[in-house]
């Protein structure tokens, strides 16, 4: 046995010790014949009503300082001031800045007045101007903007949320096994078919001939991979969270792998004609917006609890903070631009834009950023996303990881089984003495033999 060996017997030794010691009770198991089912216990439930009745809007500093007070005055005379503006928002984690927004009394401190609209499509209500902004994904909105539709991106709004998953004892470890497979997916040109594109695109097989897409309700894509009419989904990470962990499913593939980790998933858009016919108003909006993700990032527990009071969020707390943080909202105008451009490039390269093969002219269309000023952001992603089970080689079992918290000195990296140069971390150990250990294991062996 050499020395790697002996190394991971003690860690997984520590690791049992460890996870033992932790405060964290084990999830409650979930009857594998009900995928998705919820795993929380009825005192659980009980005890989440109560803390929603007791829900307080948390405070906080933030001051709108964009417009200046002549844009401010210029800002009442637009048409929309009075009747006040409309943003598209149906629920989840993804999309819920302009909300947060809202919550947190920043389009007040403007004058402004906001409503949310939800039913019927996102992409027509905007591009009609039904309602004038959304935050949704890159890879539903990018190709109607070079069809006409009426709208453009003016913001960044997050990376990740979406991934490709295999039944857990799937013979696939990567997508080039599934080279020439069925991938289960919502609908044609939707997030789901266009996000799988790029990941066989980026994978270096061809999109267009290397996987078949197969539309999938989302609720019957468990039966699906069961009765093997698709080898694969692609889908939201917060839909198929419990599966993952209940042993269901695995990912192959996702938007927080590393090539896709440094652009966003999803963008603000506001429609064409808002802007043009109330600037100041577009300008104030995109501000609030950028600060309310801000506060996303920054105060994930006060984020979530707010949404799950309000019904914006189903399943347990724990589920929706492990989901939250790997999202880091609000990347800089300068992140969204570069990650854009790479979408319009491979849309181009893969047949999916087909009114024009000029990049640039896709970019003038489509990006039209508002608060540059405000320098809102970050224009690196450092927030590892990988949230989801590993395997142990050694006790041949998964076992969950949870997301960094913001203490670098209790983050320790672990490489993942199957995932070359992907790293994750575990942290809060209760044990100072097993923390020791695993640095030694680290710094010794440079990553842990699993």
């Amino acid at each position: 046995m050499n020395y790697k060996r002996i190394l991971t017997l003690a860690l997984a030794l520590v690791m049992v010790l460890s996870l033992a010691a932790c405060s964290r009770k084990a999830p409650v198991p979930t009857d594998p014949a009900q995928p998705g089912a919820s795993n929380t216990p009825v005192a659980a439930t009980e005890a989440a009503e109560a803390e929603k009745a007791e829900y307080v809007l948390p405070e906080h500093d933030i001051k709108v300082s964009l417009l200046t007070d002549a844009e401010k005055e210029a800002m009442k005379s637009e048409p929309m001031y009075k009747d006040g503006i409309l943003f598209f928002f149906a629920g989840g984690n993804c999309t819920s800045a302009p909300y947060v927004a809202q919550r947190l009394g920043l389009y007040e401190q403007y004058g402004i007045k906001t409503e949310v609209v939800a039913g019927g499509g996102f992409v027509e209500a905007v591009g009609t101007n039904a309602a004038q902004l959304t935050v949704s994904h890159i890879s539903t909105m990018l190709v109607p903007i070079t069809n006409g539709v009426n709208y453009s991106f003016v913001g960044g709004a997050h990376i990740g949320c979406l991934s490709m998953y295999v039944l857990a004892d799937s013979e696939a470890q990567s997508i080039e096994d599934l080279k020439g497979k069925n991938i289960g997916v919502t609908g044609i040109g939707e997030a789901p078919h266009n996000v799988a594109i790029r990941m066989f695109g980026t994978s270096g097989m061809d999109p267009l001939t290397d996987f078949t897409p197969v539309v999938t309700e989302l609720s019957a894509s468990i039966a699906a991979l069961q009765n093997e009419d698709v080898d694969a989904i692609v889908c939201p990470d917060i839909w198929a969270y419990d599966m993952v962990k209940d042993g269901t499913l695995r990912i192959i593939r996702s938007l927080y792998d590393e090539d896709f980790a440094q652009e966003p998933c999803c963008v603000l858009a506001m429609n064409n004609d808002f802007i043009a016919e109330n600037p100041m108003i577009a300008k104030a909006a995109a501000e609030c917006i950028k600060l309310a993700g801000e506060w996303m990032r920054e105060n994930p527990e006060e984020a979530v609890e707010m949404l799950m009071h309000d019904g914006y969020l189903g399943g347990t707390k724990e589920k929706n903070l492990d989901l939250w943080a790997p999202l880091n909202f609000n990347p800089s105008d300068k992140f969204t631009e570069e990650g854009l451009r790479n979408f319009v490039e491979d849309y181009i390269k893969y047949g999916m834009i087909t009114s024009t093969d000029n990049a640039d002219e896709v970019m003038a269309a489509a990006w039209k950023p508002l608060a540059a000023e405000a320098n809102l952001g970050y224009d690196y992603n450092d927030v590892d996303g990988t949230w989801w089970n590993c395997y142990d080689s050694l006790t041949e079992k998964y076992f969950l990881i949870k997301h960094p918290d913001e203490k670098p000195w209790h983050t320790l990296f672990i490489k993942t089984a199957n995932r070359p140069g992907r790293f994750i971390s575990i942290y809060n150990w209760t044990s100072s003495i097993s923390y020791f250990i695993l640095t030694i294991c680290f710094c010794v062996c440079g990553h842990t033999v699993i």
